[in-house]
């Protein structure tokens, strides 16, 4: 069964808006004022509609300037050790120099992807299915030829 989802047609323009941004600079290279153009209206949308995006599409923009951040064609990536045996990623965007600093553990994991946020996804869907179906005084009115008792 899918899952109700609120802004449904905004998540398809959103995701369709990502799509045609990697599509752009997947042909060409050079047109990345196209794909910017995609990004910054995919980041107007959101902030519009007040939504939330998934980290790891969060992860793929330029906050300074809505660039797309594709390594080795508007980024640079590289991996640094710092404070003992910590490894981070660090992903520059060519096109106005902001860097992005990523704890690379391979024991990380987000909140989002562990099973107890989708536990508490699930308990919170069960407590809004059954407050909606035992809402107050939204009974059903009686069936018409049905058998009515008075006491």
């Amino acid at each position: 069964m899918a899952q109700h989802l609120k802004d449904r047609e905004a998540y398809q323009r959103l995701n369709f808006l990502y799509q045609a941004a990697h599509c752009v600079l997947s042909q060409n290279p050079e047109n990345v004022e196209l794909a910017r153009f995609y990004c910054f209206t995919q980041k107007t949308i959101t902030r519009r509609l007040v939504l939330r995006q998934d980290p790891s599409v969060k992860r793929t923009f330029c906050k300074k300037c809505c660039s797309l951040l594709v390594p080795g064609l508007t980024a640079t990536t590289r991996q640094k050790r710092l404070r003992g045996k910590n490894r981070f990623t660090v992903i520059k965007c060519i096109l106005c120099g902001q860097c992005k600093t990523f704890l690379n553990n391979p024991d990380h994991s987000l909140w989002v992807d562990r099973d107890e946020a989708q536990q508490e996804l699930q308990k919170e869907q069960n407590q809004l299915k059954s407050s909606q179906n035992t809402k107050p005084g939204c009974s059903r009115p009686p069936t018409p030829g049905a058998a009515q008792t008075t006491q």
